[in-house]
């Protein structure tokens, strides 16, 4: 028989019971549809921070309080905290000739009002370098000056959610919010920066500082004069680092090391959401081999008239094996359609992505899963002999 007349055959018997047809490509629709869309997800999420991360560029490096073991408990590192005012003088003493600016770095959270309005921002204190070097740009206003930052001035920076939020449609430049029983003027706002970047609220360190009664850094960040001296640099931070802490007491990243690290953990996550996805695929391919061997038996005979005319146990095997492989690749088809319309929705707000990988991956291994399935099934018909399956009732 040719191989067009056994595709032929096995679509005419896979349509004279389309329901059942259907309902067996679920599990290896399900499984595609799953593994695409997990590993199209998570190539979102990997794109989503290495955007964030070109945003402030690749000259960064960060100086953080412990030793950056997280294989205990995080809190650690911090009750290790012995980042201060001087370790900014060591890194400018001896790394100097390879920094650009040297920032201390607050973060905390607190309310900020304005008349009836209350909006929870995320606090950043910084130095008047610090705001340029992190790239915020400002829509309105002005930034802060070393002279601000002297005196512990009251003033603020917010991003444009924060605005939004408390002043609508008017100029924020020049308002007044308060924080706590303390007061605040908005000097300026920066541009849109994407949501992890718009709800924040800049303040010179010195203010966050007495403001929140601080007394250590929450990290130190050094701007270096181009992305090929980073290396260099951190080796220099390092070592203007240990004339007084000890090396479990800070660990010194750059922005690249950071992105690598999370990346990596996030490839790892998707590779095992993906296999767990690829679960569905086999239980799919053992709700084919369990149709296979009802259609088999549905079907003995048709299998003795075939062989009774010259069917070979070959050509009956081959038949019952298209069949198989044909559920699982539409199966697949399907799979893949669904997780590619599923990419489609969620890149407004992520930028998901179906890999040629992933495709190809979730393709080979619907088909595999239609051979490796059905060939039992398929062997199980070629066996049958003729006279009994003539004979049977």
């Amino acid at each position: 028989m040719k191989s067009l007349d056994l595709l032929n055959t096995a679509i005419k018997a896979l349509s004279s019971n389309k329901a059942r047809s259907f309902l067996t490509m679920l599990g290896v629709i399900i499984g595609v549809f799953a593994v695409v869309s997990l590993v199209a997800l998570g190539q979102g999420v990997q794109n989503y921070i290495t955007d964030e991360f070109e945003k402030i560029g690749s000259n960064l490096v960060f100086v953080s309080p412990g030793s950056g073991d997280f294989s205990g408990d995080p809190a650690t590192s911090y009750t290790r905290n012995k980042l201060d005012e001087k370790h900014l003088d060591l890194i400018k003493q001896y790394a100097g000739d390879f920094t650009s600016t040297i920032m201390p770095f607050y973060v905390s959270a607190e309310n900020l009002e304005f008349k009836t309005k209350s909006f929870l921002g995320e606090i950043i204190g910084l130095n008047a370098e610090g705001v340029s070097a992190f790239a915020y740009v400002l829509d309105k206003g002005r930034t802060f000056t070393k002279t601000e930052e002297k005196a512990k001035a009251r003033v603020l920076i917010v991003g444009p959610e924060v605005a939004t939020e408390l002043f609508g449609v008017q100029n924020p430049i020049n308002q007044k919010v308060k924080m706590g029983s303390e007061t605040f003027e908005i000097v300026g706002m920066f541009e849109e920066r994407g949501s992890n970047y718009d709800d924040g609220v800049l303040m010179p360190y010195t203010t966050m500082r007495t403001y929140f009664d601080l007394d250590k850094f929450s990290s130190i960040v050094v701007q270096v004069d181009d992305a090929e001296s980073v290396d260099v640099a951190m080796r220099q931070v390092e070592l203007a680092l240990l004339r007084d802490l000890d090396s479990e007491e800070f660990e010194v990243m750059s922005s690249a090391d950071l992105l690598g690290s999370i990346t990596e953990i996030l490839g790892v996550l998707t590779i095992g959401l993906g296999a767990i996805a690829g679960i569905s695929l086999l239980v799919g391919g053992i709700g084919i081999m369990n149709i296979m061997l009802v259609s088999v038996t549905e079907r003995t005979r048709e299998i003795g008239l075939r062989k009774a005319v010259g069917a070979t146990p070959r050509v009956i095997m081959l038949q019952f094996l298209v069949e198989s492989v044909l559920l699982s690749v539409f199966g697949g088809l399907i799979g893949l359609l669904l997780g590619y319309l599923l990419t489609l929705g969620v890149q407004s707000f992520l930028r998901a992505e179906m890999t040629i990988q992933a495709i190809l991956m979730a393709f080979i291994f619907s088909v595999a899963v239609g051979v490796l399935f059905g060939t039992y099934p398929a062997m199980s018909a070629a066996k049958r002999d003729a006279i009994d399956a003539l004979r049977y009732e």
